[in-house]
């Protein structure tokens, strides 16, 4: 061996010793710990069940009463009275919440209030609690008690309801206990300790071998590796680029048509349809001055839809509401609607006065205008509502209507792509778009949106 290799492997003893010692240590406390509550838990797990098997009958009257009757103490007494039982478990109490003794082995106690021990607090929330016995409390100091008892508080329950209606404080003699706990935490640290000295000498064999191995191709293999680590920096920078474009391209390529696509159906699509409705309308006229009327209301819709494809096709997107507050949205939507369909709608908008972005308002305007045309050509109209409102920091929107009359037809229409594309501007901005269709008729659509703090106009 090299005077180097001694000098490795002596610091690999060194520091490996000391961080192995530490490890033992802390391995070995926790272990012993561990092993410690478990079996104490499962002490008082197979005390609890043991003891509620017949106090929880007999402790039924404290559901109303703070302490126990003198018949059931009587008989308390006769069940705990054995010697054997006297032995083991020397004294008991039931607590009620409060910190009042509703009974005891201790007469003297009862119906006497202390402060209440953390065991009582744990157990009134209905869990099992145990800890040895804090010689200071109150409860002990006036007994003179030298000898710390295992403590297990149990919740007592009322049968027909299950609430917590008073908590047993059982003593348990913990001799046999503790004699069983001593040789756990000893077998533990026996334990950890060869399994430390184990793992300390095979560590030991490696880094020695290791060692050798390493000073013996260090040389040939630092410009190899300096090597390889420069190429392989080199091609994980161009595989981050080259997904990042990827990434990005076809983001840009999805965005842009579902844009497209959402703006030419939401926008000249609905109202071409809707001119197509009008055009019916047309025909119906019985009069010259009603069939102008309706002409106009069609030169009307067909020039909306002019309009909207020239903006469309000029990338811009209703420039003409981007400065407008919600509630002046909400109210041009639906004065463009009653005005091409003839119909009525109810609105009910909160006075909306957070800031939006610019595409949560197009999605808002997007939103009612599909919907209300939807009402309109589902359900004639029937019952449109619109409401808006503001919880916390969630937009709520929503359009319904209450379907047709009884003389039209009630087939419902599956969902076009109208609300397939509403549901994506939705989703979009990471908002929820649901549809709701009432079993005595009508349809809702609504959308609940998240604004962020840090959202503003521009």
């Amino acid at each position: 061996m090299t005077p180097s290799t001694l000098s490795l492997t002596r610091q690999f003893v060194v520091t490996g010793g000391v961080i192995m010692f530490v490890a033992m240590i802390a391995a070995g406390l926790f272990v012993s710990e561990h092993a410690t509550r478990t079996t104490i838990e499962n002490t008082a797990s197979a005390t609890a069940l043991l003891m509620d098997s017949f106090i929880s009958p007999l402790a039924q009257p404290l559901a109303a009463e703070e302490v126990l009757p003198d018949s059931t103490r009587s008989e308390l007494d006769r069940l705990l009275g054995g010697d054997l039982f006297r032995q083991r478990f020397p004294h008991l109490e039931i607590w009620k919440n409060g910190g009042v003794v509703a009974y005891s082995t201790t007469p003297d106690l009862i119906g006497r209030q202390f402060a209440p021990p953390d065991g009582l607090t744990t157990a009134l929330k209905g869990e099992i609690s145990a800890q040895y016995a804090n010689l200071d409390a109150s409860e002990h100091t006036v007994r003179g008690w030298n000898t710390k008892y295992l403590e297990i508080y149990v919740p007592i329950r009322e049968h027909h309801s299950g609430r917590v209606i008073a908590v047993a404080e059982i003593h348990e003699n913990p001799v046999g206990l503790d004699h069983e706990l001593r040789w756990l935490r000893l077998k533990s640290w026996v334990a950890v300790a060869c399994a430390t000295a184990l793992i300390m000498l095979g560590l030991f064999g490696i880094v020695y071998r290791g060692n050798r191995l390493i000073l013996s191709q260090q040389r040939q293999l630092g410009a190899r590796l300096i090597e390889i680590e420069q190429s392989s920096r080199h091609n994980q920078i161009l595989k981050e680029r080259a997904e990042r474009a990827s990434g990005r391209v076809a983001e840009l390529t999805e965005n842009y048509l579902r844009r497209i696509g959402a703006e030419l159906h939401d926008g000249p699509a609905q109202l071409i349809g809707l001119a197509a409705l009008a055009v019916e309308h047309v025909r119906r006229a019985k009069t010259p001055e009603r069939r102008e009327e309706e002409l106009q209301a069609l030169e009307s819709v067909l020039s909306d839809a002019l309009r909207e494809v020239r903006t469309t096709s000029k990338g811009l997107m209703l420039p003409e509401i981007e400065r407008l507050p919600l509630p002046e949205i909400v109210k041009r939507v639906v004065s463009h609607h009653e005005l091409r369909t003839g119909t009525n709608v109810t609105v009910d908008c909160d006075d909306v006065s957070r800031p939006l972005t610019h595409a949560l308002k197009i999605c808002a305007y997007r939103f009612l205008q599909e919907g209300l045309n939807n009402a309109f050509r589902h359900a004639g109209g029937n019952g449109q509502a619109v409401s808006c409102r503001l919880d916390g920091a969630e937009l709520i929107l929503a359009v319904q209507d209450d379907g047709r009359d009884l003389g039209s037809s009630l087939a419902i229409p599956e969902p076009g792509l109208g609300l397939v594309g509403l549901r994506d501007r939705v989703e979009s901005l990471g908002g929820v778009f649901q549809i709701t269709r009432r079993t005595v008729g009508g349809t809702r659509i609504e959308m609940n949106v998240t604004i962020a703090g840090e959202e503003h106009d521009d």
